[in-house]
């Protein structure tokens, strides 16, 4: 385990309890062929979206206000290909635990236009940031993205607060090499590491406090959006690349990289967070049920913030 991934967490034996109760079913899960994975991943679907509902309410109202044009039956089918996208999603991290480095690279891999891109910052021997959201297979894509680049990849993550799954969602993510630094700690990083070449990946849609944010329209409603990424691409001066997923087919993905600037200090505030939003927005419309639509992305209301 890398040194920057040090618990804080004190010691819970219900925690490890569960965890080395669930752990072998895992593995067990881990190893199963595609061709079963899916078929499992069938099951879990009928299960979650069928009979539970997981947070099925959540999702229509996503949705519903992101896709106000739409019929109730589109939103419905988009709902019901989303769930079983959510599914794949699921046992496809699982299957990072054991999937072999030639089978990943068959599955994810870069478009022509990434690797040129890439393969120019790296000849110059520059350092870049990425940016992402929640789309296709993020965590077979970073480590996808490690083995098919020069730069050495480092991955921004909220830690689980359960340490035991906590440190195997860090074995998951760094398989191939990427390196984890805990969203707390990005800043000072990337400082320390910044004379190597490096390619730190913010996963920048999740939901910030709405007095810290960056506020903007996105898919038709008022969202905050992180502001770190752009404060630190500015501070540092490091090229921006939005990076997308896209799903070819099941268990099939492609990785594109764009540069949104290359001189981040020279762009207005929050230009760069409205880069990212227009883009990411442009890839959800394009492909919505492989967004994260369970996640409570509107939760918070612009008449908080702070001016």
């Amino acid at each position: 385990m890398n040194s920057e991934h040090k618990s804080i967490h004190t010691f819970s034996p219900i925690q490890a309890g569960i965890y080395y109760l669930t752990l072998p079913l895992i593995y067990l899960v881990s190893a199963l062929p595609f061709k079963l994975l899916y078929l499992f991943s069938d099951f879990v679907n009928l299960i979650l979206f069928r009979l539970i509902g997981y947070r099925k309410k959540v999702v229509l109202d996503n949705l519903r206000n992101s896709f106000p044009g739409k019929t109730d039956k589109e939103l419905y089918n988009i709902c019901k290909k989303f769930y079983g996208h959510l599914c794949d999603f699921f046992l496809e991290t699982i299957k990072m635990l054991t999937i072999s480095k030639k089978d990943l690279l068959k599955r994810c891999q870069f478009t022509t236009e990434a690797f040129d891109v890439l393969s120019e910052f790296a000849d110059q021997k520059k350092s870049i940031l990425l940016v992402m959201g929640h789309n296709g297979n993020w965590e077979w894509s970073c480590n996808a993205f490690n083995m098919l680049s020069r730069h050495q990849l480092f991955v921004i993550y909220h830690p689980i607060s359960n340490k035991y799954f906590d440190g195997l969602m860090h074995r998951i993510r760094s398989r191939s090499g990427a390196r984890l630094i805990a969203m707390k700690n990005t800043y000072r990083e990337m400082a320390v590491n910044k004379n190597g070449l490096n390619a730190t990946a913010f996963v920048a849609d999740q939901t910030p406090q709405p007095a810290h944010a960056y506020w903007t329209t996105f898919l038709n409603q008022d969202t905050p959006v992180f502001k770190g990424m752009e404060l630190i691409a500015k501070k540092m001066n490091l090229p921006v690349l939005y990076t997308s997923v896209k799903k070819i087919k099941r268990g099939f993905y492609e990785m594109n990289a764009e540069v949104l600037s290359e001189k981040p200090a020279d762009t207005g505030e929050g230009a760069l967070s409205e880069m990212f939003i227009r883009r990411l927005e442009k890839d959800i419309i394009s492909q919505p049920e492989t967004w994260l639509w369970s996640h409570r992305r509107w939760k918070h209301k612009r008449s908080l913030a702070i001016s």
